[in-house]
């Protein structure tokens, strides 16, 4: 068959990774009309299911964690033939003879392969000290119903080491659980590496107003048992210990690519590369027209910024990309797609409703727009070179389509509203990431908008008027 027209509805779809991008994904096919065969695989045993809820819902008790299962939009097998591979991993690719190589020793044909693995966790660092009984992360469903049983028994202390979102919403459930709760933090705030320090030293302030004993600028060297192997606590790197019989692990994500090795993709570390149409990226460049990526293990470019490849753990961004893969998938090469929409996410902590659009780190100065800091209700716009390129809202959702709009048309950031009392009355201030990345070469053409219903991207010479 060839790859670089439409799909027949003889044709076999593979979609590696029960996720939401990959049920996303298998949806958008049978809308956009696909009567073949979709083959889903997923290396648990469970259909897709919603994972940010382990960290919210399932933690508090108000919903079994395996009873998260995600809707759907319509029914897979009424278009055509589905199969689900749940329980088996994928451990390999064939290019060559376009097949997925098991690891019961089966091997699964495609004519187009989508593959949206997804993340796991970071693990801790010592094997031995992660098996510690009581020490536990937060990913998969197993994940949530064990940290939900360790809460429900009320332990005397836990320990969160990690200072990113999911690291601050298990704090923040702790507290709600009335759960003596330290965080560690190697940065200097939480949620510094999502919005700088100067947005991060706000959520401190917040995090220690609702008895959290946050600890930054530092790192946990080690974890102790006692001896029936139960987690005790914790030695610092300040040379103080902690004492908790309960640690979670929120040190980040590593994106699930092994199986790939040999497979000739650009796959690695932060993510697997794909083009604006979310196809495949091989190791010499190349475009590879039957393999298409979405989810949190894509690396794709966006033309807001920079044309720099993004890897993004939002749920929006998984379900863009999904829609964008499967029309690709299926559609002749005048009519396929670019992904330009602009990534938002939500996080609820402390009983603030936390909303981010744009990419907040992509930026190198940070203006209070809207409301006040002290009431933890405010807007916080982030700029690149004097355009917007982001913003993060506490309890003030109701701007995030401004935001998003303005993003979408390269705006120049505003000085038009300031914050009653944000911390930068004068003006744009650095945003203080911890690691800020080296700012790149600006690309050669600019992008002055896209219209979102058609999904046109608009470019502009450079020195145009934006």
């Amino acid at each position: 068959m060839s790859i670089d027209g439409p799909l027949s509805h003889e044709a076999r779809v593979v979609i590696v990774g029960a996720s939401l991008a990959g049920q996303r994904a298998a949806e958008r096919l049978r809308l956009e009309g696909f009567g073949g065969t979709i083959t889903m695989i997923g290396d648990e045993p469970h259909e897709p299911y919603d994972r940010p809820a382990l960290s919210k819902q399932v933690l508090l008790g108000m919903a079994p964690a395996n009873q998260t299962r995600l809707p759907r939009l319509v029914d897979l097998g009424a278009g055509g033939k589905v199969e689900w591979r749940l329980g088996v991993a994928a451990v390999g690719l064939d290019r060559r003879h376009r097949e997925v190589l098991m690891a019961d020793g089966s091997r699964v044909a495609y004519d187009r392969l989508l593959i949206s693995t997804g993340v796991r966790n970071r693990p801790w660092f010592v094997p031995e000290q992660a098996a510690f009984a009581g020490v536990a992360g937060v990913r998969t469903s197993g994940d949530g119903a064990r940290l939900q049983a360790l809460l429900a028994a009320r332990p005397s202390h836990v320990l969160v080491i990690g200072g990113g979102f999911t690291g601050s919403e298990i704090a923040s459930v702790c507290r709600q659980l009335e759960l003596d709760v330290t965080l560690t933090d190697r940065g200097p705030a939480p949620l510094s590496g999502v919005f700088g320090a100067v947005v991060g030293e706000i959520a401190a302030e917040i995090q220690r107003e609702h008895g959290v004993d946050l600890r930054t600028r530092v790192q946990v060297d080690a974890l102790e048992a006692d001896a029936s192997g139960h987690v005790r606590g914790a030695v610092l790197s300040d040379g103080t210990t902690i004492d908790a019989d309960v640690v979670v692990v929120a040190l980040g994500a590593q994106r699930n690519v092994e199986w790939l090795d040999g497979a000739g993709l650009a796959a690695g570390p932060l993510g697997i590369a794909a083009d604006a149409g979310c196809r495949a990226i091989s190791q010499d460049g190349l475009v590879v027209d039957d393999i298409f990526v979405a989810g949190d293990v894509a690396r794709v470019p966006h033309p807001l910024y920079g044309y720099e490849f993004l890897s993004l753990e939002h749920w929006e961004n998984a379900i863009a990309q999904a829609d964008i893969a499967a029309h690709n998938m299926v559609c002749s090469p005048v009519d396929r797609l670019p992904h330009v929409s602009v990534p938002a996410f939500w996080s609820i902590q402390f009983g603030i409703n936390i909303k981010s659009v744009g990419v907040p780190p992509f930026a190198d100065e940070i203006l209070f727009t809207q409301g006040s800091v002290k009431d933890r209700s405010f807007v916080a716009a982030y700029g690149q070179g004097g355009r917007l390129v982001g913003a993060a809202m506490f309890d003030q959702a109701k701007w995030l389509d401004f935001y998003r709009r303005e993003i979408e048309n390269a705006a120049a950031m505003t000085t038009t509203f300031v914050a009653d009392d944000g911390p930068t009355p004068e003006g744009p201030v650095p945003p203080r990431f911890p690691h800020p990345s080296e700012p790149s070469a600006p690309p050669t053409v600019v992008l002055s908008g896209y219209a979102p219903d058609e999904r046109h991207a608009t470019i502009i010479e450079p020195g145009g008027a934006l």
